[in-house]
């Protein structure tokens, strides 16, 4: 009963981690990486529609897609149109002019909503942007109960396939089975209620509203999803596995042994079992999918077989007054090491596999959010291996080749302290495996951030005695950039411009000023392109006459890296 307690208290501190971790999750696991018109620009006429780029497939919160007016009316019309990583936004014909909020929500190929927004102007910005719209923010009991469930899962499918293979292949037969049989039922348990949880969830996680918000509708809409078809896969294994392990388990109990179709069948659905998991994460989104979720699901079955059995091990064959005796030890253990050398060399290698495919460089490891988890997550497993080792090796030095004895009992003596220390650690590993669920993977965080800087540009309005003129530098970088000019009167009504000139000078660095070529593009509309050689704040001078008379030059510094 001790080793149970300690076992849950340190479950508990996994689950604590969990809760202490994020206030809210790490949304937008897919990015927006481009959006037209761009954002915070100017277009001179209003286009016919706005389109989004990700940087994975998305699908639409339809009731959350919309674009506002600078008077606050609706300015989209019918439903917007989702084609893999792009969703286009139909607008009303004849817009006025001024600033516009785009305000969206997707879901991200890997089942996590991606709210956001942007503004942009037609014709000139308007003296008031729109007040931003509720795309829905998740509430804040979903936003802890979604990791909550998943290290429950993550939790309750170890206790299976430890309990599962100790009973079929370990198991002394004199020792009575109620309790590894209770751990058992409990482990199908946790599996269950994560399942109904990451269901029940998902509804309000998808929508931005709680519970009592979501109908029943939107939980048809869920259980049509990949996410829902998968969680009903986890459902229906965890029914048709319960039924053959019964019978093997019955089986063990008559005959000594699991029968090979037996060990077979469960085999084929741990491995269906366990895939479950990446098909609704991440790996259902990353540029190989066929690989990642492969190696997601050996990853989380060598966990779970490894630390499954380890907990076997601890609560009733290494300690209690109905624990094995050295000589059963001497024979369960070795072939226990085995095991978990394979099964910690499989989840070493499906490690390394995921981080490469998920971390898109090394600075991503220190850079991230996600390769800085990745980053303890790793220490705290190597410490796990450095005590596996020792143990695996007092357990072979301590017991006699020929009669498979422990004779000294000090390699179990080693082995039981070490295991402990192993299963309180890894309880604390699992709460970082639920933490990562729920955090952007690097490679998209990355990919987001190149997008960003590919998007930079500069946008200013000047004002002068004459007029206000809107000076947009894209993309503000050394080398070409191209330059637009948008003319409009004191009122923000478009203004003719007889004649549009430019100069271009870096006094920090010697640069004269250098004439900026424009060419009219409409009357209050012009534009150029210029080779800027070094970073630096570039002094701009722009000189545009509006009648045969008046003409007047503002001023401008564009900052350019």
């Amino acid at each position: 009963m001790m080793t149970m307690r300690r076992a849950l208290a340190a479950l508990a501190a996994g689950l604590l981690l969990v809760l202490l971790g994020p206030a809210a999750p790490a949304f937008a696991h897919a990015k927006l990486v481009a959006t037209n018109p761009g954002q915070g620009s100017t277009v001179p006429v209003a286009p016919a529609e706005v389109t989004l780029t990700f940087s994975e497939s998305i699908s639409a919160v339809n009731s959350k897609i919309r674009v506002v007016g600078p008077d606050g009316s609706r300015a989209d019309q019918n439903r917007p149109a989702v084609a893999g990583t792009t969703l286009r936004i139909p607008l009303r014909p004849n817009l006025p002019t001024g600033t516009y909020l785009v305000s969206y929500r997707v879901i991200s190929a890997d089942s996590h909503p991606v709210p956001g927004g942007f503004t942009f102007n037609i014709g000139a910005a308007s003296a008031t942007a729109p007040q931003a719209t509720d795309q829905g923010r998740t509430d804040a009991f979903v936003a802890a109960a979604i990791p909550t469930f998943k290290y429950l899962g993550y939790a309750g499918l170890l206790l299976v396939a430890g309990a599962t293979l100790i009973l079929l292949l370990l198991w002394p037969s004199r020792l009575a089975t109620s309790g590894p049989r209770t751990l058992l039922t409990l482990g199908f348990g946790l599996v269950i209620l994560s399942t109904f949880g990451a269901f029940l969830l998902q509804a309000p996680y998808e929508n931005g509203t709680t519970i009592a918000q979501t109908t029943a509708a939107d939980w048809s809409a869920v259980l049509s999803s990949q996410f829902g078809a998968v969680m009903l896969a986890r459902v229906g294994v965890l029914a048709v596995g319960a039924v053959v392990l019964s019978a093997a388990l019955r089986r063990v109990q008559t005959h000594g042994e699991a029968a090979r179709s037996d060990l077979v069948v469960l085999g084929i659905l741990g491995a269906v079992l366990a895939a479950t998991w990446p098909l609704a994460g991440h790996a259902a989104a990353s540029p190989v999918p066929a690989v990642t979720v492969v190696v997601d699901a050996v990853h989380l079955a060598a966990m779970a077989i490894w630390l499954g059995g380890l907990a076997m091990l601890a609560i009733f064959l290494l300690r209690g007054k109905n624990r094995a005796t050295d000589r059963e030890l001497g024979a369960i253990l070795p072939v226990w090491s085995r095991w978990a050398t394979l099964a910690v060399s499989a989840l070493l290698l499906a490690g390394v596999i995921n981080a490469l495919i998920e971390i898109s460089s090394l600075s991503a490891l220190f850079t991230t959010n996600y390769g800085r988890l990745i980053l303890v997550k790793v220490g705290l497993v190597a410490v796990i291996l450095v005590f596996a080792y020792f143990a695996r090796r007092s357990v072979h030095s301590g017991i006699d080749e020929e009669s498979g004895e422990d004779e000294s009992g000090g390699g179990t003596r080693v082995v039981r302290r070490s295991v402990a220390v192993e299963l309180a650690i890894a309880a604390v590993v699992m709460g970082f495996a639920g933490v990562l669920t729920q955090t952007t993977p690097a490679r998209v965080a990355d990919a987001a951030t190149v997008a960003a800087q590919q998007q930079a540009y500069f946008t200013t309005m000047a004002t002068a005695d004459l007029y206000k003129v809107q000076v947009n530098f894209d993309p503000a970088k050394v080398g070409d950039n191209t330059v637009h000019l948008y003319a409009y009167d004191k009122e923000g009504r478009p203004l003719k411009v007889v004649e549009w000139s430019g100069t271009a000078a870096l006094p920090s660095a010697g640069i004269e000023p250098v004439t900026i070529p424009l060419l009219p593009w409409t009357d209050d509309h012009a534009t150029g392109s210029i080779q800027l050689p070094t970073a630096g704040d570039w002094q701009m001078r722009f000189t545009l006459r509006t009648t045969d008379v008046d003409q007047e030059t503002v001023a401008v510094t564009v900052p350019i890296s």
